[in-house]
């Protein structure tokens, strides 16, 4: 059956449908609309934070046929999600949340995928730290991260993935998001065209083109992905850092599987009525069976003497 989501949709055309599956992005909220309305249960894998935020506001109203939505599935955000709450349990108090993502250019995305980095690449974001919103500047403020004895440490740079935002309202704590490929000079040429402003030149139509078909052909990568969290915080009234980490091969592999486990719990009807973020409702226990073989993960927590300094968002702070 083809449905044209930009086109008004006739709720009878939806009256088979349990749950749907979304894997595209979209300009307004008129099909979510339609399906909490029929108590559709509901889930998005798209990754942009101006969306999912109208999808948010749709709590007051989301009908009372009962259905469910579930938002955030995906590597980022999903998973990501995930790995912040993860490492987060593990502390008494968290302060902050750095979340960093590796992306393989030797993998396949989507052009919709592609379209949406090429575009952050180039537009400005706010964030709240501290309860004060703060604009960040795209592909700045690089952060080393280190990815395991076998990827290295990279420098991974500020970008708009929406997990940060959902994160510093459901986890209550100041989160950034990081992001670096794993070719080190493809993301420092990217950074270094930011410093010279050059990727303004993304505002004229063909020269966004040029950038999206290289990035569609380029195969210089692995098609690999990465990510670590570290929370900083406190555990027994002493500074601590929880880590999780997550990699694997194919990222689309990952979406699915975290897809998959989400839609069999809305078909069960095993969710409340209302729309909530994945970590709102999941932990990543959840999704240990169905991940296996696609992904490795692995934690740590490691305990400071008191006194150590701390460094808090680019900061340093004493505890």
């Amino acid at each position: 059956m083809q449905i044209d989501i930009n086109k008004a949709i006739t709720p009878d055309i939806l009256s088979s449908f349990k749950v749907a599956v979304m894997c595209l992005d979209q300009q307004n909220t008129d099909f979510v609309q339609v399906c909490l309305q029929q108590g559709i249960h509901y889930t998005d894998i798209s990754a942009d934070y101006s969306f999912l935020s109208k999808v948010e506001q749709l709590r007051p109203t989301n009908g009372s046929q009962g259905a469910t939505a579930v938002l955030s599935v995906g590597l980022a955000p999903g998973l990501t999600n995930l790995l912040a709450l993860q490492a987060s349990r593990q502390l008494d108090k968290v302060d902050e949340i750095h979340i960093s993502i590796m992306l393989g250019l030797g993998d396949s995305h989507g052009r919709a995928a592609i379209e949406w980095t090429v575009d952050n690449l180039r537009q400005n974001f706010s964030t709240l730290e501290q309860g004060e919103t703060v604009e960040r500047v795209s592909f700045t403020d690089g952060r080393a991260t280190d990815f395991g004895s076998d990827m290295g440490t990279r420098t991974a740079y500020r970008f708009n993935f929406a997990d940060q935002h959902i994160l510093q309202r459901t986890l209550q704590s100041s989160v950034a998001t990081r992001l670096c490929f794993d070719s080190e000079w493809v993301t420092k040429g990217i950074a270094a065209l930011k410093r010279a402003r050059a990727l303004r030149l993304l505002n004229v139509p063909r020269v966004r083109e040029l950038m999206m078909n290289l990035l569609s052909s380029i195969q210089i990568g692995k098609p690999i992905y990465a990510v670590k969290v570290e929370a900083r915080g406190w555990k027994q009234n002493k500074p601590a850092l929880a880590e999780c980490f997550l990699r694997g091969s194919h990222e689309a592999d990952a979406t699915a599987a975290a897809a998959a486990v989400v839609a069999t719990k809305l078909y069960a009807a095993e969710l409340p009525q209302g729309i909530y973020h994945i970590e709102e409702w999941f932990d990543y226990t959840a999704f240990e069976k169905p991940l296996t073989g696609v992904v490795e993960m692995a934690e740590r927590l490691t305990l400071f003497p008191p006194g150590l300094n701390f460094y808090k968002l680019g900061r340093r702070v004493s505890p």
